[in-house]
Order: structure tokens, then sequence, then C-alpha cells
């Protein structure tokens, strides 16, 4: 019978408690004393079995026990099997999917799609990290376990006159200004980052470890990653929605509105940053590192939506977008020319309508999302049935139908069949839309909520 750490050091515990006692008694013997000798020597001995338990196979001992947290702002999506493609008929006959029943492992996905807000504090975390480069103090700068590292716990007072000549260059310059203002130049704010491509790593070639150097599967890119507020312009010919591209994306009356005019290419430099921003703390206070941030694949995306209603046509269920009361279901265009019977106009604050039976909120409607898959219309028949996935890498020399991305759920501009759970079509990897924003997924570590 193996005897765990916790016994083993609740027997040290009494141990020691029975000695002190011993050691202020009267009437302490040497019959008592050799006992407590023996005892100590036996947990002693317990604790002392060296890396190799005595000969037994006993795995590696010392190891911390360790629970899967949610992820702040994610919801548990249990594993599970459904029918993938559309719950209705083909209506335009595009016959880009069939159903096809397949499993998806446990992750975790955001409970709303990305607001303003959070992808600002993506936008200010680049914005800060040049200017502490760019003044490169030693209290600004400590030195980390990698090298040189930016110390976050200083903070930076813009409009501090020490500082304000070194970072001039962070803003507009003088003849590019709107009356004057001393704004940054937001296309200085460029992230880069890396990530590793296992795809690579897997193929027959490279399959021998070691046998390759590494470096050549660690991709590097760098990014802007300010969102295109001129999106609402150019997405719309003749139509007046230069209010939106003057405040939409910096005001605080939109915080809690869906971040759009953001690409493919964005969202994943997101998923990136966002990754390093957590682990990068867990490593600060000595814990162990979660599973990435991504942007869902085609099969979980649908999955999720569906809420666990395995053929239903819509998020809420089915067949229906307004309820019983006729009340509308979604942020879409219900009518023909009319955005606001469904009580939207463009996109609405990502809590605005019920969520599904995940919980999870505006899985249709409100703004179409990313997902990580590029877009093939054959795609449904060469995955496997095993988490689907089907990814490319487009290159800047790829034709644009290499470049193509699935996005899904539909948008507050799209009529109600986008809003389908099976409903999939695309947008090109370096386009932002105003009716484009994404969520994150973190694949769940372990099979089930239900082992630990």
């Amino acid at each position: 019978m193996s005897i765990t750490k916790q016994f083993i050091q609740t027997m040290l515990t009494i141990m020691a408690s029975g000695l002190r006692m011993l050691a202020m008694s009267k009437r302490t013997t040497m019959k008592k004393l050799l006992f407590i000798s023996v005892l100590a020597a036996a947990v002693s001995s317990l604790t002392s079995c060296g890396n190799y338990g005595r000969g037994q196979l006993t795995g590696v001992q010392g190891r911390e026990e360790w629970y899967m947290d949610d992820p702040y702002g994610m919801l548990f999506i249990p594993m599970g099997s459904y029918n993938m493609g559309p719950s209705d008929q083909d209506v335009p006959y595009a016959v880009t999917s069939k159903a096809k029943t397949v499993s998806v492992q446990a992750f975790y996905m955001d409970e709303t799609e990305i607001t303003n807000n959070e992808y600002r504090q993506f936008v200010y975390w680049v914005r800060d990290s040049i200017a502490h480069l760019l003044i490169g103090e030693d209290h600004l700068l400590e030195e980390g376990e990698y090298g040189e590292r930016i110390n976050w716990d200083e903070y930076i007072e813009y409009d501090d006159e020490e500082y304000m000549e070194v970072l001039e260059e962070m803003y507009l310059p003088e003849h590019e200004r709107f009356y004057r203002r001393r704004e940054i130049d937001t296309r200085k704010l460029n992230f880069e980052y890396f990530w590793i491509d296992l795809k690579a790593a897997a193929r027959k070639e490279n399959r021998e470890q070691g046998m390759k150097d590494r470096s050549v599967f660690i991709k590097r890119d760098i990014i802007n990653v300010y969102p295109d507020t001129l999106a609402w312009i150019h997405d719309f010919t003749y139509s007046f929605n230069e209010p939106m591209t003057n405040m939409y994306f910096w005001h605080p009356a939109f915080d809690d509105y869906p971040v759009v005019g953001v690409t493919w290419k964005q969202a994943r430099a997101f998923c990136i940053w966002r990754t390093q921003l957590l682990n990068s703390w867990l490593a600060h206070n000595d814990e162990t590192f979660v599973q990435d941030f991504r942007l869902p694949s085609e099969s979980e995306w649908e999955y999720a939506s569906r809420g666990g209603l395995d053929l239903s046509p819509y998020p809420w269920g089915g067949p229906y977008i307004r309820n019983s009361r006729g009340c509308f279901l979604a942020n879409y265009k219900p009518l023909r020319g009319n955005y606001v019977a469904d009580g939207g106009f463009h996109s609405v604050k990502v809590y605005r309508y019920a969520p599904n039976d995940y919980g999870l909120y505006c899985m249709a409607g409100n703004v179409a999302e990313w997902t990580k898959n590029a877009y093939d219309e054959s795609a449904f028949s060469f995955t496997h049935d095993l988490n689907p996935d089907y990814f490319y890498e487009a290159k800047d020399s790829d034709p644009p139908s290499l470049k193509r991305k699935v996005i899904r759920g539909g948008s507050w501009k799209d009529i109600g069949y986008y809003l389908q759970t099976g409903t999939r079509t695309y947008e090109y990897q370096d386009t932002a839309k105003c009716y484009v924003g994404f969520r994150t997924v973190m694949t769940f570590l372990g099979r089930d909520k239900a082992d630990f």
C-alpha cells in the first residue's frame, strides 16, 4: 500500500508534537523516548526512498497537485459528439457543408465576443511596451531569467516633462495633427510575436526529434494592432457611418460593444499576447503554465454555438428567430431594409441578447466571428471526425483563394440564414470588416472536469 505525501506530513507533525510534550514532562522514560526514535526512523525511511522508490515503479515524486482554474470571462464547454453541418435545407444550394458526426474535446470559450475595452488592453500594452523601451532607464527595465525585460510595476506618465521629448516619436508629426492635438501615431503600434508550427514539425521528414534545428519551426511576424476604424466607411457605399468611425473603438460609450475592424492575423496576435500575459504572470508566481489561448476551430465554434442542442438550426433551438411573444432573439437584419425591428441597428452590447444553454452570448448575430480554419468548400469531406481541423498558413504571395478564413454566426447586417449554427462563409485574412469580430478558446487540460 502506498503512503501519500499528505499522510507522511501528518505523521511528522504528530511526532514533533509528541516530542515537545515529552520534553516538558518529568515522567519521560527511556522506553518512551526509544519508541519515538523508532517512529521517527520509520517515517524518515518513507520520505527518503530516493529517486527510484526502492526499485519500485512509483513515478516521479514531489509533483505539485494541480487543478484547472476557469480562465476569467470564459465558460467550460464539455466534450461531446454532434452532427456538424446544416440542420435545415441548404437555401442557396451552396453545397459548402454536409451533415457529419464529429467529436470535440472539452475546452473553454469566451462568454462574449471580445469587446472594445478588452482589445484596448492589448493596444495599450503594445503602446506602453514601446514607451518603456524608448525610455530604457534602469528602473523601467529589469534583468529577468531570459535577459532584460520590461518592469511593468513602473508606470509611465505620458505627460511627464521628463519623458515627453523621448516619447515624441510615438506621436503624430506636427504637420499631421488635427487642431494641434498631440495623439499617438497608431501606425507605430506594431507587435512582434512568435508561434510554433507543430504541423511542420510533425511531417515525416522532420519527425525524428533532435535531427533538425528546432528554430526553423518557430515562426515570427510583426503586425500593427490598431483596428481599422475606417471599416465603417469603406464597407458600405453611399452610407453615412462617419460617426462610428469617429467614436466606436475609443469612446467609453462603446466599451462593452464587440471589437470590429480586426483582421484574422490581428485576432491571432491577440490570442498569442493573451497567452503570454497569463503565462508570464503564472511564471512570476512559480505556477504551472496553461494551454494557449487561440481562435476556435470551425467544429468547436459550431459545437459551442449549438449549446448542447443537436440538430437545432439556431443557438436557442429552433426553428424560429422570434420567441413566443414575437421578440427577435438576435441582432441581425430582420426585414428588407429594416435594421431596427430586432432592437439593434449596428452592433450592440455583447450581453444584449439571452445566452444559449452553455451560457454563451451572441453566438448568432451582433458580429460574425473569425475561426482559425482556412475556408474550403469541400473541407467537410476530407477533415477527420475527431476534432476536425483544416488549417493553412497563407503566404503573401498566395492567391486570394488561399487567404480565405472561415467566419461563423452572422452579423448585424446579415439576413437570418447566416445566423444558423451550420451556415459557414468566409472573409479574407488580411481584410478588416465592421461586422466581423472574434472570441477566443482554450483547450481544457485533462479529459473532463469530472476527473478532478
